[in-house]
């Protein structure tokens, strides 16, 4: 079996997908899974920014430095280089298949998919409210890290 590589993807990779990425990242550590992971946004607004103040506190918050990570926008290779790439919300799912290739082989879906009784939803971006809202997005990144890291190992 090929070792999975997930794209976590928003809209501009500074709050969302950061943090859906360190979530996986923990959990698959936690489980001894190997597992790649990466995130992107659809947008170029950020490109090589560090995540928002925000989504920096909020993993630190779990013991999680997300500090190094840089903000890039989606490339047409990673639609081959990854075998998952997961939308955190429905219209980055709409824009993802807008510019996949017609080669592309990585599994499109929604993050929150992934999560039993939560397939369809999108997971809230923060970035206009306050630190709550990246709480609650953190609380969606996580259960939505552990349910993957348990299909990726079965």
């Amino acid at each position: 079996m090929t070792q999975p590589a997930l794209l976590f993807v928003c809209l501009g990779n500074i709050c969302r997908s950061p943090l859906a990425e360190a979530a996986f990242r923990h959990e698959a550590a936690r489980a001894g899974l190997m597992a790649a992971a990466d995130s992107a946004g659809t947008g170029n607004w950020h490109v090589g920014h560090p995540p928002d103040s925000r989504a920096l506190a909020e993993a630190a918050r779990h013991g999680i430095d997300i500090s190094g990570l840089r903000a890039r926008q989606v490339r047409a290779d990673d639609f081959h280089a990854f075998t998952h790439i997961l939308a955190l919300d429905r219209q980055n799912l709409a824009d993802l298949r807008l510019i996949a290739p017609p080669t592309a082989t990585a599994r499109l879906s929604l993050l929150l998919d992934h999560v039993d009784g939560r397939a369809g939803q999108s997971v809230a971006d923060p970035y206009f409210g306050d630190e709550s809202g990246f709480a609650e997005t953190w609380r969606d990144v996580s259960l939505a890290a552990a349910a993957l890291v348990r299909k990726l190992a079965d």
